[in-house]
């Protein structure tokens, strides 16, 4: 095939897949072996940054743009007038090792639209795969987007050459992802995530006594799922993504802000600006579940249904939970240290390794880095001088914001204009 055709597929195939923004660090640890091509230890994709600072790429692309389904989002649906291509299994692997050996990137992303049918489509995302590991003995990163309906056999043998595997769930309700792909069903996303959580479960437990079992999967597993397109409230979100990282032990979920791509009456129309700060929150929320010990119900419940796109998600929580604090940052514990705003949780290990040696005040404060400008409304230390503790959460919600900058502030004030 003629390079100007390659680069005409890479084109139309490159820029369809760049509406999936699941890849990032996956901490996935494949060394190289027998001087092989590549090395995923401790890398990550899609211009990610890893422990130590390096920002790694990736090849990130789409075997085809042809799709049997109409999803009104998605801008590859079958009734959407675009160009389409698709790649042979070969051209994969040979643009991946091409790419690799001149250092544009470190690892692969690959998608799909599902062509004939899902284990159709899903053999050759597992044939480039396969090729890659057996015949190129390439140990360089592969995230693998899994078909929704793939055979389990599939699914295991995938688990075997990738280092991550994914299933978009594509809309968070099942409501909203029959209004808006009444082809889909939402047992066909489950089922292989429900094969890959066994094996990953199963190679666990093998490798414990077979130290030579095949590595399944290591990065884990995650899933996607777009926002602003069906209506759902933010607590409907983040219930879903509790039940699937609870459910399937999910490494990440993430939220993709809804881009109008159609003029169907189903969906936002063209021109209604992307969810970028609300997008934002959700990722907030999502790290507060999982590295701050909250639970879904204490952010988001029946009276407060959406998050304050004003303030980040624990301070909002804070302003509403005022009985609570101050907290004497020298005697509380790690969970309640967790909750202050402005401390993160390198601050809060700092905090409880440098009071068991001295009472700690606020220059020892500002010397860890905590973020003062919102924590000392909500501590006390080893001082006489404190902020006033009389106010309101609407008060004191306004006095932050007033000392307070965001890269957002920009986004967030033609939106609070509407209101005026």
């Amino acid at each position: 095939m003629s390079f100007e055709r390659t680069q005409e597929k890479l084109k139309i195939l490159a820029d369809a897949a760049k509406y999936d923004v699941s890849c990032a660090s996956s901490g996935s640890k494949r060394n190289n072996a027998s001087k092989g091509l590549g090395d995923a230890t401790g890398m990550g994709i899609c211009h990610s940054y890893t422990e130590d600072g390096r920002c790694v790429s990736l090849l990130k692309i789409l075997l085809t743009n042809y799709c049997i389904f109409d999803c009104a989002y998605c801008v590859t649906r079958k009734s959407n007038d675009i160009k389409r291509a698709a790649f042979q299994v070969q051209e994969v692997v040979d643009l991946t090792i091409n790419f690799y050996r001149r250092n544009y990137i470190e690892g692969l992303f690959l998608s799909s639209g599902i062509f004939k049918s899902a284990d159709y489509t899903m053999e050759r995302l597992v044939a480039v795969a396969k090729k890659l590991r057996l015949e190129e003995n390439f140990n360089g990163y592969i995230h693998l987007k899994s078909i929704p309906g793939a055979s389990d056999e599939l699914m295991k043998e995938a688990g075997l050459y990738a280092d991550r595997l994914s299933v978009n769930i594509e809309i968070p309700t099942e409501e909203g992802l029959k209004l808006l792909a009444p082809e889909k069903r939402r047992e066909d996303f489950i089922k292989p995530m429900v094969k890959v959580k066994n094996e990953i479960i199963l190679y666990k437990s093998e490798k414990k006594l077979i130290k030579s079992t095949p590595k399944f999967a290591p990065g884990g597993q995650s899933t996607q799922m777009i926002i602003g397109a069906s209506g759902e409230s933010d607590q409907q979100i983040m219930w879903t993504s509790n039940y699937f990282y609870k459910k399937f032990n999910l490494k990440r979920v993430y939220y993709s802000g809804y881009i109008p791509i159609s003029y169907d009456a189903r969906l936002p129309q063209i021109g209604t600006a992307v969810p970028m700060l609300r997008e934002n929150r959700l990722y907030q929320t999502d790290w507060l579940m999982r590295f701050y010990g909250f639970e879904v119900h204490e952010i988001l419940n029946q009276e407060h249904q959406n998050l304050d796109l004003e303030v980040d998600p624990k301070l909002g929580w804070a302003l509403r939970n005022l009985e609570q604090f101050p907290v004497d940052v020298n005697k509380a514990e790690k969970r309640m240290l967790a909750r202050v705003p402005g401390l993160g949780m390198k601050s809060v290990y700092k905090i409880i390794e440098a009071r068991r040696f001295r009472n700690l005040n606020w220059e020892h404060l500002q010397r860890m880095g905590v973020a003062l400008n919102r924590a000392k409304y909500f501590l006390i230390c080893e001082s006489r001088n404190f902020e006033r503790r009389d106010l309101t959460g609407p008060q004191l919600k306004s006095l932050i914001l007033q000392n307070s900058t965001s890269k957002y502030q920009k986004v967030l004030s033609p939106q609070l204009n509407l209101f005026d």
